[in-house]
């Protein structure tokens, strides 16, 4: 018994040794070469003005039926093409439906793959009775306190603005790019970008146009968001989850509400949609979130990292702690969320039918088709239809490589703008026009240079949408410094 008890302590010790070596071995942050030229002085206040001149534009996508507001995105085209003149003299412009628009800036060596830059000019309407919660009207576009005001401050004129401000700089001052720029912007990216980006993606195609780096909205900057890590988080987002709703239509006996049936279509419904929420489709670690986990872990409490640096044992734990936020469990597995719910006419009548609408975000290494089979397989009931809500439905994308040129070039612009910040990287949780970009590209990531705080999170498609005018003028500075190093000598 004493041998077995001195052999079992000699284990316990030879395993809390393999952990400590392989916390120990974690990979430190990469570096990135700092850049020969120095940032751009721009003059913060012009570059307020111009941004919340656009704001006041009501440039609303409402619905993927319903026409855009014209009057407004005509608008809005004329406020780029006057404001930003040497854009308009030097590069070449195709538009779209209209209102969605490609720039080309022509490179010097048409064999050195270009870059395509996206962002977009739609914006959300306001939810109505919500107007008196803005501190500025949605729409007016005020300077104040510090920060600009108004819708599509954050999502995303200021990237149209933004994009417009340091191509504008680099004609100013004789830059020549060694490659092709292009930069898409779309009108109709909240409603799903069939007139837009679909359009513009498929002209690329036609052309035979290829680039190293695509680049649009879904990662950022983020200060005090990511749980015990202080420093700035540059996340670059190296993967986009798919997208697809599914309608569940229960089907069931009707009559008075006085002799109801055993199982009426609204109970089975209501089944069906607990079963679903309750046998999600499972965690699991994969890259970019490992990566995303090794980056930051120097910045955690020893206990994460140990839990980082030894997955091959700690894993559960790990899938159980990252897994219980909203966001964490978002990056972790195809999430399942019940989104619309109807049925019934009357409080005395027993409805015939009732459905349901369930929002899945797709997690790469799973399909539509697989989260079809998943649903199928839990519903389980021969008296529910599961049928595709929408056309509006996409895979979850490719994981871009982090070990590639274009996300070295990428890592060191906001290292040079932003040299504090930890350089990280993870999945894009929403749905972004680069979607529709598929095979155009080598690389594509998702990442928007400013800085957003705990607070700003509830901005995004809410009220008081803002962005300070200090972060404005360093994601200009960094658009300029992403152009200088991926298409610059």
């Amino acid at each position: 018994m004493k041998q077995l008890g001195r052999w079992l302590i000699i284990l316990i010790l030879a395993l809390v040794a393999v952990l400590a070596i392989n916390t120990w071995r974690l990979p430190a942050a990469p570096e990135f070469a700092e850049g020969s030229a120095s940032l751009a002085a721009l003059p913060e206040q012009a570059l307020a003005a111009r941004l919340a001149g656009a704001l006041r534009l009501e440039t609303i996508s409402k619905d993927a039926a319903e026409q855009p507001r014209a009057e407004a995105f005509a608008a809005f085209d004329r406020y780029l093409e006057t404001h930003y003149p040497r854009v308009h003299a030097q590069l070449t412009l195709r538009r779209f439906n209209r209102h969605s628009r490609l720039y080309r800036w022509a490179g010097r060596d048409a064999s050195r793959p270009g870059v395509l830059l996206l962002a977009h000019s739609d914006v959300v309407p306001v939810e109505p009775g919500t107007e008196a919660r803005w501190q500025h009207p949605p729409f007016g576009g005020v300077i104040a306190d510090g920060y600009i005001w108004g819708r599509g401050a954050l999502d995303d004129k200021s990237s149209v603005l933004g994009w417009m401000e340091a191509l504008e700089h680099l004609t100013a001052k004789g830059f020549e790019p060694a490659a092709d720029i292009w930069l898409a912007i779309g009108h109709d990216e909240e409603v799903g970008g069939r007139y837009g980006a679909v359009a513009m993606a498929g002209w690329l195609r036609e052309q035979g146009v290829q680039v190293g780096l695509a680049l649009d909205e879904g990662g950022a900057i983020t200060q005090g968001i990511v749980p015990g890590v202080q420093r700035p988080v540059a996340s670059i987002m190296a993967a986009e989850k798919g997208y697809v709703s599914l309608e569940l239509i229960a089907s069931g006996r009707g009559g008075h509400s006085s002799t109801p049936p055993p199982n009426s279509a609204i109970g089975r419904l209501g089944a069906a949609v607990g079963r679903l929420q309750a046998q999600q489709m499972p965690r699991r670690l994969q890259a970019p979130v490992t990566d995303m986990l090794e980056r930051i872990a120097g910045e955690l409490p020893l206990s994460a990292r140990v839990a980082i640096a030894n997955r091959w044992l700690l894993e559960p734990l790990l899938l159980s702690s990252f897994g219980n936020s909203r966001v964490g469990n978002a990056l972790l597995r195809t999430t399942t969320a019940p989104t619309i719910i109807a049925g019934g006419i009357k409080d005395n009548v027993i409805a015939t039918e009732a459905r349901a609408v369930i929002n899945f975000r797709i997690l790469p290494g799973d399909t539509v088709a697989s989260v079809e089979a998943h649903v199928r397989a839990v519903v389980n009931d021969p008296e529910i239809t599961v049928q595709r809500y929408s056309p509006f439905v996409s895979e979850a994308s490719a994981v871009s490589e982090l070990d590639s040129p274009e996300y070295a070039q990428l890592a060191g612009a906001v290292k040079d703008v932003f040299p504090d910040a930890l350089i990280s990287t993870g999945v894009v949780t929403g749905a972004t026009d680069l979607r529709h970009y598929q095979g155009l590209y080598r690389q594509r990531f998702n990442f928007v240079p400013l800085t957003y705080r705990s607070d700003d999170v509830e901005r995004f498609h809410g009220s008081n949408e803002r962005v300070s005018v200090a972060d404005y003028r360093k994601m200009v500075q960094c658009y300029i410094r992403i152009l200088e190093r991926s298409v610059g000598g």
